[in-house]
């Protein structure tokens, strides 16, 4: 499968394993490698732009060092609820708080990808909805000493624990949620 992704050489920059793990099980070899980059926006992006702007910053700050072969992989996530953007929390009182802000809502997560190679870019977004139940304070801290999501977009992931309990249901794509739309980026792969 994907046989047109051959000639390329494929980078995933991205320091998340569940991006890597969701990667590799779609049977690709890439390596990995990432830059530091600022990802601040602009005030005044919408929902489904904040996510590709982020994915196709981290794209650009590798086309200095794209080799001719490469296809560099790029994605980011984030977490929409009433208006405005859940990143990564700074610490356990502002996860506590976004937590405590999710329970009992509905939200969005999008993620933003973006292929680069030195010929072509392809961007796109995907969007899932997702309740939460009520959650107790006693969960949420539960949650967050076992399982310190501090690395993660509103300061959760649906795989762990938090995921198991609270998630009343979602619609659109599990995996998006953890991080990586495959089944979007398969298609997209498919005729890069």
């Amino acid at each position: 499968m994907l046989d047109n992704l051959k000639k390329y050489e494929l980078v995933l920059a991205s320091q998340s394993p569940r991006r890597q793990e969701l990667l590799r099980d779609l049977g690709l070899r890439f390596t990995v490698k990432t830059l530091d980059v600022d990802e601040s926006f602009p005030a005044g992006l919408g929902m489904t732009e904040v996510p590709v702007f982020l994915a196709e910053l981290k794209a650009e700050a590798f086309r200095p060092f794209l080799k001719n072969n490469q296809l560099v992989i790029t994605a980011d996530t984030i977490v929409w609820l009433d208006g405005k953007v859940l990143g990564k929390p700074e610490g356990r009182d502002q996860a506590f708080a976004m937590l405590r802000d999710l329970s009992g809502k509905k939200h969005q997560v999008l993620t933003g990808v973006c292929l680069l190679s030195a010929e072509k870019k392809d961007s796109f977004y995907v969007s899932t909805d997702v309740w939460f139940k009520t959650l107790s304070d006693e969960e949420i801290a539960f949650y967050l000493d076992y399982y310190k999501p501090y690395d993660k977009a509103g300061a959760y992931g649906i795989q762990e624990w938090i995921g198991y309990i609270g998630i009343q249901r979602i619609e659109g794509s599990y995996f998006n949620v953890m991080g990586l739309p495959v089944q979007k980026l398969y298609e997209h792969l498919r005729v890069f």
